[in-house]
């Protein structure tokens, strides 16, 4: 019997997030900062640059994938368990590699690189296993971290990028509006979240027939449980006067968006409420402060002034804001445009960055609990486009 060490399996249509021209746009681009760089061949081994440049969101399960961009090729490395669905959801090439032997995943990369080459790759993603078996297999003459370069080019949407991410937007608001409907006294937070997925999934499948569904989720929080943005779904049962967030995260295509809205069921006390007029104003204050020309640094230094001035800079819990793009709360990640002190990024058109400032107060303390309120906005040229449709405040956010 043949064991091959790689082999090409290619069977269906190809169908992918973007026409091919965007990915050729991508990766010409690259191409262009590759040679200015001294880069003879990139092996990307993350899921938001892979998926970035070809198209193809792998599943690791433990098993190694890649993406090597050369000037002329641009082919996936997969594993075998997958078959040919990488193939159909790339732009270019794939070579699937086998388990007969330890390892056929480098030589699978190693036939498209070629040995002795100067190798792009990830600092802030390749294992120090990885790279040891990099430099045993490829040979490099240099090692060049490509990480900050290909992140500067994510940050800057292309107009397709922009429509997708409008309209993940406008999935995430019904979402929202579905977890409103849900919420009551005496139901659980998975009860709540569960109607918030499945309404944004079933919208997803009518508007990305030809999409492939996975990832999107809702972290619905109340009572204590609000103090962390990321605190995961609990069975904890609403009551009467809690604070709740709502955070809905559809995913389409690796594409994240995010709708997050402070909530109360019923009623809202005096001293919640001040905490949370103060934080929509901040809020208020940040958006109109996103336009181009205008530093992440900047920005977030008159938010922390606003907070400051209210005696409420000490229970701010992170920076402002981030990119939006290919990422998810498990890949992913666009550093360089963040709303945080130590980011001096200026913002540019084509950029797109939410504003979500967050209060938590402890326990014990009147109006303990965690604010949020959380928009997406495309910096335009002379301002900014907010893409969230879901309204905030207590108007429309005490429920029941």
């Amino acid at each position: 019997m043949d064991r091959p060490e790689f082999y090409r399996f290619h069977q269906g249509e190809k169908t992918l997030p973007f026409a091919a021209h965007e990915y050729i746009s991508r990766l010409s681009k690259l191409r262009a900062d590759m040679a200015e760089t001294g880069v003879d061949a990139c092996v990307f081994t993350s899921m938001h640059n892979v998926a970035y440049f070809s198209g193809f969101l792998y599943c690791a399960f433990g098993r190694p994938y890649a993406l090597v961009v050369t000037p002329t090729d641009a082919v996936t490395i997969s594993a075998g368990i997958d078959a040919a669905q990488p193939w159909r959801r790339s732009h270019g090439d794939n070579i699937t590699y086998t388990d007969w032997q330890r390892n056929n995943y480098w030589r699978a990369i190693l036939s498209v690189t070629g040995i002795g080459q100067a190798i792009g790759y990830e600092a802030d993603h390749l294992s120090m296993s990885q790279n040891a078996l990099l430099d045993a297999f490829l040979s490099p003459k240099a090692l060049i971290d490509v990480a900050p370069m290909t992140m500067r080019q994510r940050m800057h949407k292309s107009a397709a990028e922009i429509d997708l991410i409008r309209k993940c937007a406008q999935v995430a608001d019904v979402g929202g509006y579905a977890v409103k409907e849900a919420v009551k006294v005496g139901t659980r937070e998975i009860d709540v979240a569960m109607a918030g997925r499945d309404a944004m999934e079933l919208e997803i499948a009518k508007r990305f027939p030809d999409a492939e569904y996975r990832d999107t989720w809702v972290w619905f929080q109340s009572g204590i449980n609000t103090d962390g943005a990321h605190n995961p779904v609990t069975s904890r049962v609403l009551q009467h006067g809690d604070i709740l967030s709502l955070n809905t995260f559809p995913m389409i295509s690796g594409y994240y968006t995010a709708l997050e809205r402070t909530m109360f069921v019923g009623s809202v006390d005096a001293e919640s409420l001040k905490v949370w007029e103060a934080n929509i104003a901040a809020h208020e204050l940040g958006m109109s402060l996103l336009k181009p020309g205008v530093s992440c640094a900047a920005v977030t230094e008159q938010i922390n002034t606003f907070f400051a001035e209210r005696d409420l800079l000490k229970y701010r819990t992170f920076g402002y804001g981030h990119s939006f793009g290919i990422l998810s709360h498990y890949y992913g990640r666009e550093a360089g445009l963040e709303l945080r002190e130590d980011i001096d990024t200026v913002l540019e058109a084509g950029m797109v960055i939410s504003m979500e400032p967050m209060l938590t107060l402890p326990e014990g303390k009147p109006g303990a609990g965690g604010y949020r309120e959380h928009d997406i906005l495309v910096i335009t040229d002379t301002g900014n486009e907010n893409i969230t449709g879901y309204p905030y405040g207590p108007d429309f956010n005490v429920i029941g």
